[in-house]
């Protein structure tokens, strides 16, 4: 009897590992980098610029947009200082679509397309102007909507057969809403749908879909946004420790290349990533045996972090009535 329960759980998972190797899909993919077209949006500071860098380094032909002339010469001199490589600028703000369909028009066909534009403003939904709730979903979600069909067509009829890619930079704010982030996340979570309605609808063109979730990232983004910050949302995202934009570039080319949907970039966004995999495809049968084989401690997980942030909220509402 004890023969037949070990013999069971030891094949159990290598049964589950066999199924999940032909059920996985996509399947695996290699998306080259070098000689290859790389645009980048928001590329004129922070993580874009470290993609840019990243890009450029590896034999890429890189373009760059944002809205600001002065800061994207400002970064072609520092990516051709720092790699020899030129790299093409253009102005565009990403919520106007016929702006950025003729500056990928002047680009040319796109091989690797990186949405890395967005904005950020925590503050809880009550003391947000209105205006700024639009401002934050028309950048983040339909800029990047935008800058998707302003593509696609390029993209689809290009003659290149090598795998193309088209990444969207999301947010670990993007996998779980926190105090403070009713906007951000609202157009975060967005991406996600984006994302794997997108891959639906390009994969029969060797597109492939990426979706990237960093932590806060140690940018002069970051610095200003910290300014306003709630007070709420410093206790709650303290343990969340902030990666470099150079970090964040590297891992975000390691999964691109890869052609991984879903791209973490630290432990704990590895962990996020197996609470919230949901529906999202998979091309690793390994990572989707981890998924299935973690989800029910995972969730046991996330509801002791659930618990540690009602606590807080409620310890401070305690504390501010206390001294009012």
């Amino acid at each position: 009897m004890a023969d037949a329960f070990f013999s069971f759980f030891v094949l159990l998972p290598l049964l589950l590992l066999a199924v999940l190797y032909f059920l996985v899909r996509p399947r695996p993919v290699k998306i080259p980098i070098k000689n290859r077209h790389v645009f980048i949006t928001g590329g004129s500071s922070g993580i874009g610029l470290a993609l840019a860098h990243r890009a450029a380094s590896e034999g890429a032909r890189v373009s760059i947009l944002a809205r600001s002339p002065e800061k994207l010469e400002e970064a072609k001199n520092a990516v051709r200082l720092a790699t020899g490589i030129d790299v093409a600028v253009f102005a565009a703000d990403v919520r106007d679509y016929e702006a950025v369909k003729k500056a990928v028009e002047e680009a040319g066909p796109i091989d690797v397309l990186i949405l890395n534009h967005g904005v950020f403003t925590a503050l809880e939904l009550e003391k947000m102007e209105l205006s700024e709730v639009k401002f934050t979903i028309d950048v983040n979600l339909m800029g990047t909507l935008n800058m998707i069909k302003a593509a696609l067509p390029a993209m689809k009829a290009r003659k290149d057969p090598l795998p193309a890619s088209i990444a969207l930079m999301s947010s670990q704010a993007g996998q779980v809403g926190i105090y403070g982030y009713v906007a951000y996340s609202a157009s975060k979570f967005g991406l996600l749908g984006v994302a794997q309605s997108l891959q639906h609808e390009v994969i029969a063109d060797n597109i492939h879909v990426s979706l990237i979730f960093p932590p806060d990232t140690d940018t002069p983004g970051f610095v200003e946004e910290n300014k306003r910050k709630p007070e709420l949302t410093k206790i709650i995202s303290a343990s969340s420790g902030a990666m470099k934009a150079e970090d964040v570039a590297q891992k975000a080319f390691d999964g691109i290349k890869c052609g991984s949907f879903i791209i973490s970039c630290n432990l704990e966004g590895f962990a996020l990533s197996l609470a919230t995999a949901g529906l999202s495809p998979q091309r690793s049968f390994l990572m989707a045996f981890l998924e299935v084989v973690a989800a029910g401690i995972i969730r046991i997980v996330a509801l002791c972090f659930q618990w540690s942030w009602f606590g807080s909220i409620e310890k401070w509402h305690s504390q501010k009535k206390g001294s009012s």
